[in-house]
């Protein structure tokens, strides 16, 4: 059984990601809360924001790595201070460099560790709105990349590109059918993604299926980064 570490995973695509995973692998969850969790998933309690994951109890190799904390911040950019911008980096990037630096080590004992982790549509495509997220997801992109190199072929790295999917994180975006509507008419597949439209594509990519994928940006947004249907 290959150990494959979430880093959040206590709700929405992380959640649906550990569960698929479980059956056949030993997942350990780091995240602050655990309340959704079967029982079959280790937990440990971990605030990326404050806890260094070197201090962590964790296994000496590590076959996986899912990097799930992020944000939805969408406002006007003269809306947005410096300090959302740092905020925006800090959780969406900056720990999460943090985050690989301190698990080299375990990362490098695999045979070959699978890293995945998420960026937005709106790296690849103009969205008004998304000047924060955008710039910490697409800092996140291009470090992806440098790491898939650097590192080949000792561990892979892909990165997960979604549009809005309907999970707790977005929730004041979806939280009523109307919006939904709306929303999901905007891509060329007319609905808004699910959990398990992206976690489909996580558990493909940490397990040997994808072996020969590394340094990858996977758009699953419903067509809408590629198709103009308008």
């Amino acid at each position: 059984m290959k150990n494959i570490l979430l880093i959040g995973g206590s709700y929405g695509i992380g959640l649906e990601i550990a569960k698929q995973l479980s059956e056949h692998h030993k997942i350990i969850v780091a995240s602050r809360t655990k309340e959704n969790l079967p029982s079959n998933i280790k937990h440990i309690t971990f605030d990326v924001s404050k806890d260094a994951i070197t201090e962590v109890e964790l296994p000496d190799t590590l076959d996986g790595l899912v990097y799930c904390p992020g944000s939805i911040n969408l406002k006007p950019f003269k809306m947005l201070s410096s300090e959302a911008f740092q905020k925006d980096m800090d959780i969406n990037f900056m720990a999460l460099v943090t985050t690989v630096h301190g698990l080299l080590p375990k990362l490098k004992n695999a045979e070959q560790a699978s890293l995945v982790f998420f960026s937005t549509v709106a790296v690849k495509i103009g969205m008004p709105f998304h000047t924060s997220i955008a710039a910490a997801k697409g800092a996140l992109e291009g470090f992806a990349k440098a790491l898939a190199a650097e590192y080949a072929p000792n561990f892979r790295v892909n990165v997960i590109a979604p549009s809005l999917t309907d999970t707790q994180l977005a929730e004041k975006l979806l939280n009523n059918e109307d919006k939904k509507e709306k929303m999901g008419n905007r891509h060329p597949l007319k609905r808004v993604g699910n959990t398990k439209d992206i976690a489909n594509l996580a558990t493909f990519l940490l397990s040997e299926k994808s072996s020969w994928m590394t340094g990858q940006i996977l758009g699953v947004d419903g067509g809408m980064s590629s198709l103009n249907i308008n």
